[in-house]
């Protein structure tokens, strides 16, 4: 079953490779894709191993607390729909930057944007990278490294290859097969307890070592500075990711574009209502059956921690019970695909910041030769692909819905700042952008290091020297006063000739006329 699809997607891959001529096809699947394959791609991008197994892990350790990031991830795309999916799309050609870029100065920047682009697929690859990895190790019991070497080379193949159209498709294939596997879990789930969701409960709170206080907030984060340092992560991480922005230049218009979030939205939030049911599945059925369990020390089983493969696994687990092993090779497959198809767009999105935001417009400055640009994004990928590896064996023992909160976390204090303000403030300037964004930037990656999480978990030292595992409140706070007030105080020519150009952007942004120029060239 496994290999089975697999090779469907490799030769789906095969497929695009023949239809990807030009840069508009590698990158931007030559505009083709319709709101509805768009919406249902998205989902596919964005219910990743994140989603379907860290929150299921989530669920199965924390109980109710395993939400937060569910409701967080959700709630983002309101945000999206109604502040940046219609003017991306009308601004931009390939990349985020395409809009930043549109009235301020190209170089600085693409350059900002791109190196917030790789910071955020590092973070975003190392939990795709460790779900995959566990998945191939428990399911074949090759070493965890052998394990992700082989997701390495399967991502790079698929986005040096097929590029956007592969990835697409790929996504749109993998999120059908997720959202009828997960559909039939919850429900072998709710058959179980005759769809009493109470009779559920009772026996997860029966059977957690936690007991009542599984249904009870404030395991996870226990106090208000983290809540709202991580719903502000979350809920506007979305509108910073790469990986996803690139989604809306797929689309033929703005209308497409719009419509894609709508019908995003409404398969990704059915999509976590099944996660919720499948945590709580998790308990009941695999707490009391210690065959899913290794023995700890003297013996005893840890019903959290000493589940097979860890509690990213829960998922895996639960599939086995309520279908056997011919289901758990259909999760397993499923799951694999959902990392691959992840992991592709967010290559994607990392080789494209290096190969048409740095090489053709800073280094180039336009005048590249269309193939060697697209000839570079696969070499970036092939060297993404290797940091990839490297980093998932570093992180090994991280829960991956956690890793990605710290992406979202880096997104939402880097990109988002400088998007939205370049799209609805005349004040801003190029140096704001560039000192505020680059600011977020480096607050955010430094705090998240420095961070109970990999400072203490990671690293093993004995105490954090940043207090909060989610740094987005203070770095999102000091990226946008940095953009606000660096260009206030920017009184040079360059900055008033910025501010009377956002006008202009307006207006075309509203027409769609002008959609990846700038305005320089009109």
């Amino acid at each position: 079953m496994f290999l089975v699809f697999v090779a469907t997607t490799l030769v789906i891959t095969r497929w695009a490779a023949s239809r990807a001529r030009t840069a508009a096809d590698f990158y931007a699947a030559g505009g083709g894709i319709t709101g509805f394959q768009n919406g249902l791609a998205i989902a596919g991008d964005y219910m990743s191993a994140a989603s379907f197994l860290g929150i299921s892990g989530l669920v199965f350790a924390s109980g109710f607390d395993g939400l937060i990031y569910s409701v967080g991830w959700l709630v983002g795309w309101p945000i999206v729909l109604f502040l940046i999916a219609e003017r991306l799309r009308n601004l931009g050609r390939y990349t985020f930057a395409d809009v930043a870029a549109f009235r301020l100065q190209a170089t600085p920047i693409r350059t900002l944007s791109a190196i917030g682009t790789l910071a955020v697929v590092a973070l975003y690859l190392i939990a795709q990278m460790v779900g995959a990895g566990k998945l191939i190790e428990l399911l074949f019991g090759l070493p965890y490294l052998y394990a992700e070497i082989v997701v390495g080379v399967l991502m790079v193949t698929y986005v040096a290859t097929g590029g956007m159209v592969a990835t697409t498709w790929v996504q749109i294939i993998k999120a059908c097969l997720l959202l009828g596997g997960a559909t039939f879990m919850a429900l072998a789930v709710l058959v179980h307890f005759s769809f009493s969701p109470d009779a559920m409960f009772k026996s997860a709170t029966e059977t957690h070592p936690d007991g009542l206080s599984i249904l009870a907030p404030g395991k996870l984060v226990s106090d208000p500075i983290s809540a709202i340092s991580l719903g502000l992560a979350l809920m506007f991480g979305t509108a910073g990711l790469p990986h996803i922005l690139m989604r809306f230049f797929t689309v033929r218009d703005a209308k497409a574009a719009r419509k894609s979030v709508f019908y995003a939205t409404g398969f990704i939030g059915y999509f976590y209502i099944l996660t919720f049911i499948i945590g709580f599945g998790a308990i009941t059925l695999l707490m009391s059956d210690p065959t899913y369990f290794k023995p700890g020390d003297g013996g005893a089983i840890d019903k959290i921690n000493g589940l097979i493969g860890g509690t990213n696994m829960a998922a895996i687990h639960l599939s086995k019970a309520v279908g056997g092993s011919l289901f758990l090779g259909f999760i397993s497959a499923v799951a694999f695909a959902t990392i691959l198809a992840v992991v592709a767009g967010l290559t994607l999105a990392g080789a494209s910041a290096v190969s048409h935001d740095l090489y053709a417009n800073v280094f180039a400055r336009g005048r590249n030769v269309e193939a060697t640009e697209v000839r570079i994004s696969k070499i970036s990928a092939v060297v993404i692909g290797i940091v990839a590896i490297c980093l998932g064996y570093v992180f090994e023992k991280q829960n991956v819905a956690f890793m990605v909160g710290l992406a979202f976390a880096v997104a939402a204090s880097c990109n988002f700042p400088v998007l939205l303000m370049s799209i609805f403030w005349p004040g801003t300037t190029t140096r704001g952008a560039v000192v505020g964004g680059f600011a977020g930037l480096i607050s955010a990656v430094s705090m998240v290091v420095l961070s109970p999480a990999v400072w203490v978990k990671t690293f093993g030292h004995e105490k954090a020297i940043f207090p909060y595992d989610s740094p987005a409140l203070f770095s999102m706070t000091i990226a946008f006063l940095g953009i606000y007030l660096v260009s206030k105080l920017d009184r040079s020519a360059t900055a008033q000739a910025e501010r009377q150009a956002f006008e202009a952007q307006f207006v075309r942004s509203e027409t769609g006329i002008g959609a990846g120029t700038t305005v320089a060239a009109h």
